[in-house]
């Protein structure tokens, strides 16, 4: 049985699978940018009472799986994920001194589905992401 949340009206289990990528999908998300981005994902997600529930950083891509509250629509939150990420991006790696908006890290879209009743297969997929681009790799080689 999922473990429900509440609000004070409202009972709910609400899961999505997102995801995002940067500017022209360059493979910008490595070393302290990627240490970077886990902390402050969760961070940002905690404010708008959602929680990621499972989440990889790739080269040029992020998948999260995260639970939003009925409250708030997908858009919103993505929008707010994404824009908060690039002000925090330019401040500290490409050094701008002022708060800056209309930073463009990231690309314009996102990919979004919903969880179900399939979360631990979501789940998993998003935790071996690594081994399903190598075997992608090399599927390409072997034609």
């Amino acid at each position: 049985m999922p473990d429900y949340k509440s609000l004070s009206h409202t009972r709910w289990d609400c899961k999505y699978h997102i995801v995002f990528i940067p500017k022209k999908r360059k493979k910008v998300i490595y070393g302290s940018l990627r240490k970077f981005l886990g902390s402050i994902f969760h961070e940002l997600a905690n404010r708008k009472g959602c929680k990621i529930l499972e989440g990889h950083l790739m080269p040029d891509h992020v998948h999260m799986c995260i639970s939003i509250p009925p409250k708030y629509s997908v858009s919103s939150v993505v929008g707010y994920i994404k824009g908060k990420t690039a002000i925090l991006i330019a401040k500290n790696f490409k050094g701008r001194q002022r708060n800056f908006t209309g930073e463009n890290f990231w690309a314009r879209g996102y990919f979004v589905s919903t969880v179900g009743l399939d979360e631990g297969v979501v789940r998993e997929y998003i935790r071996n992401q690594e081994k399903v681009e190598d075997h992608r790799e090399q599927m390409k080689l072997d034609w």
